[in-house]
């Protein structure tokens, strides 16, 4: 009798990493290792928005080492001139950052650039061509965390401290069996990017930098947040940072103030105004439709039966393929069932 082969073991499923993650028209992927940094040299709200922007751009092969090009126009945000941006970048390309990695199985700080070197035409049109420091490249390409960031919330909310607490929420707010972290008060200094010698008492942090940006990502986002003080003794040494997902009612309130007039807003923030929101601008009927949000247990069925998938991108893609079809009567089992399809067609 011939010999053959004995079959071959079942391949183990290929790990998830943050690359797989793809970008949408709405939404953008930062990799968990560049939301928790510790900045040696602060960046401003600019920076991080540009430093975003540029990230996005070079996502389809940012761990290659090859050039990538942007138009300037895209990083302008609001702003008219080019001076701005030119200061943004050579910030980053002075930024150094310590990222938590694991280095040979044991927990380490590595110390690296933001940027690397870029050419910057000087017309008002022109292009910027950049490229990703190796050492972060390889950063990148172990990730296996990330945060998918809501580009209109990235551009409304108005401090750095609000747009680097969303982007921590938006990193955790995916974990399962979590919804709350400790932080030591200098280690979340750090992490917010407080200036050496600012903000140096509790109440100045909290009321300078931590309430406004609870606030703001409060208002604007899909969590509601908290940032609650923990003593030693008579001082605050240590913070608990909880997050959860709102409810249907507080994601339709964020969406309509995202829509709305940015007149009024702070103060709405703040919850200071006398007046009510301003009136939504129009929007298209199917909108009013597939822009509903999905139940809490919609995404928990699907976490269940999809591991492995980003499930706000597939939401997005199911966003966008229902734009112009008929009404589901039930828009969390057409998600699902989507979703089905959807992994059938692009398994892991």
């Amino acid at each position: 009798m011939a010999e053959t082969d004995p079959p071959a073991p079942p391949s183990a499923p290929r790990a998830w990493r943050t690359l797989d993650a793809r970008p949408s028209a709405d939404t953008l992927v930062k990799p968990g290792e560049l939301v928790d940094v510790v900045e040696v040299t602060p960046l401003t709200l600019a920076d991080r928005r540009i430093y975003n922007l540029l990230l996005e751009n070079a996502w389809d092969s940012i761990d290659k080492p090859v050039t990538h090009t942007i138009p300037k126009a895209l990083l302008r945000g609001s702003h008219n001139a080019n001076d701005r941006i030119g200061a943004s970048i050579e910030r980053l390309m002075s930024a150094i950052v310590r990222v938590s990695v694991v280095w040979d199985g044991e927990p380490a700080v590595e110390r690296v650039q933001l940027l690397g070197g870029n050419v910057e035409t000087l017309r008002r049109d022109g292009m910027l061509e950049y490229e990703i420091p190796a050492r972060l490249r390889r950063i990148i390409a172990n990730s296996a965390v990330f945060a998918r960031l809501q580009r209109e919330v990235m551009f409304a909310l108005t401090s750095k401290y609000a747009l680097t607490l969303y982007e921590m929420v938006q990193k955790r707010g995916n974990l399962r069996w979590r919804s709350s972290e400790k932080f030591d008060l200098e280690g979340l200094r750090a992490v917010l990017g407080v200036p050496k010698g600012k903000l140096t008492t509790w109440s100045n942090l909290k009321l300078r930098a931590i309430d406004p940006a609870v606030a703001e990502v409060n208002a604007l986002s899909d969590y509601v947040v908290e940032i609650a003080p923990i003593k030693s003794g008579r001082r605050v040494t240590h913070v608990e940072l909880r997050w959860w997902k709102k409810d249907g009612a507080g994601q339709g309130a964020a969406a309509r103030e995202l829509q709305g007039s940015k007149v009024g807003r702070a103060a709405r923030v703040a919850g200071t105004a006398e007046e009510p929101a301003a009136p939504l601008r129009p929007r298209p009927a199917t909108m009013d439709r597939v822009g509903a949000p999905l139940r809490t247990e919609t995404y928990e069925t699907a976490r269940l039966r999809h591991p492995g998938y980003d499930i706000y991108f597939v939401e997005s893609e199911w966003r966008s393929w229902s734009r112009g079809k008929d009404e589901p009567q039930d828009p969390d089992r057409a998600f699902l069932a989507f979703f089905r399809t959807y992994a059938e067609r692009h398994p892991i």
